[in-house]
């Protein structure tokens, strides 16, 4: 191809490059006006490619790569800015952002760890009352799991030899479908979320009273003591986040429900990442170190103890002192 023609068919291209890296440069860039820019930046560098390798004369090549350069810079700078505001978001405003819907949070928890408890107990007392809430089935299963002879806890027969990668990734994907589950199921006027709250809290607490009973509480507790931190934590505000969506729904004030929606969305969606965050966590901790039996209970229990020390500290202190206004 000719230089003339390969510059005119790619001059719009360029020049509209070079319009969002001045406005880039300039800091008057807006999201939606550069949202294209990383695309625009590759082909930029394929197009420079192409004029070096096709012996293109030099003012050509020069500008492209000027431009390339430029892109580069702005390229890397705006990663590194998004870095710096995921870090931002996960030591100071997600913790903040629980803290100021701590009405939602107090009652998704009041919701969630009360029927844990309270089935967990009459499970405990009441042995057979297991059976009226989880499958005879599901019962043996979890007896397999939490066999103080198993190689590896909290595995099903069939998981028991997978490498703990897969595991990895098996709870996250299983973590994440409860939480965006109890989540979403707000847009139900928040009886969804309130729904699968109490549904989650009464299967793992009517399994945690029968494993206690049948003398397999130490293999058990010494397990789900460690991610459970994380994982339970975010279950409950996974919930809240969707009480919240729900109550914009119920009383949305002086606003139209769908703006009332919307505004909460932008919070409650928020709140969800930060619970990703803490699954991924969780399942990194559920895969690597919950299930080994290489440890003593002890051990388990006492790192367990820690683990919900941080999550505590970090949910109720984390981001009070605010160095640069918002």
């Amino acid at each position: 191809m000719k230089q003339s023609l390969f510059e005119s068919r790619h001059q719009p291209q360029w020049q509209t490059f070079a319009q969002q890296l001045e406005q880039l440069e300039q800091g008057k860039a807006k999201a939606g006006e550069v949202a294209d820019f990383p695309h625009q930046y590759r082909r930029l560098c394929q197009h420079l490619a192409l004029a070096q390798q096709r012996g293109y004369s030099s003012y050509l090549v020069d500008r492209l790569q000027q431009l390339a350069l430029r892109g580069h810079q702005q390229l890397y700078r705006h990663r590194s800015q998004l870095a710096a505001n995921v870090l931002a978001f996960l030591l100071a405003d997600f913790p903040r952002l629980v803290r100021e819907q701590w009405r939602f949070v107090l009652i998704a928890g009041l919701l969630f760890f009360g029927s844990l408890v309270g089935i967990a107990l009459l499970v405990y007392l009441f042995p057979d009352l297991i059976y009226s809430i989880v499958s005879a089935q599901q019962v043996a299963e979890m007896q397999g799991m939490y066999d103080p002879a198993a190689s590896r806890l909290g595995r099903a027969a069939e998981r028991a030899a997978s490498e703990d990668w897969m595991m990895f990734g098996y709870y996250v994907m299983h973590n994440i479908g409860i939480a965006f589950q109890t989540f979403a199921a707000g847009l139900l006027f928040g009886l969804g979320s309130v729904f699968f709250l109490v549904f989650n809290g009464l299967m793992i607490g009517a399994v945690s009273g029968h494993l206690t009973d049948i003398g397999y509480g130490q293999t058990f507790w010494s397990f789900v003591i460690g991610h459970g931190a994380f994982e339970l934590s975010a279950i409950a505000l996974a919930g809240a986040a969707g009480l919240q969506l729900g109550w914009s729904l119920i009383a949305p004030g002086r606003l139209p429900r769908g703006e009332a929606l919307r505004l909460a969305a932008h919070k409650s969606v928020r709140m969800l990442c930060g619970v990703m965050v803490f699954l991924l966590i969780a399942a990194f901790i559920e895969a690597y170190w919950s299930s080994t039996t290489h440890f003593e209970p002890w051990l388990k229990y006492l790192v367990g103890t820690v683990l919900w020390l941080l999550v505590a500290v970090y949910l109720i202190f984390a981001g009070r002192a605010r160095h640069a206004p918002d």
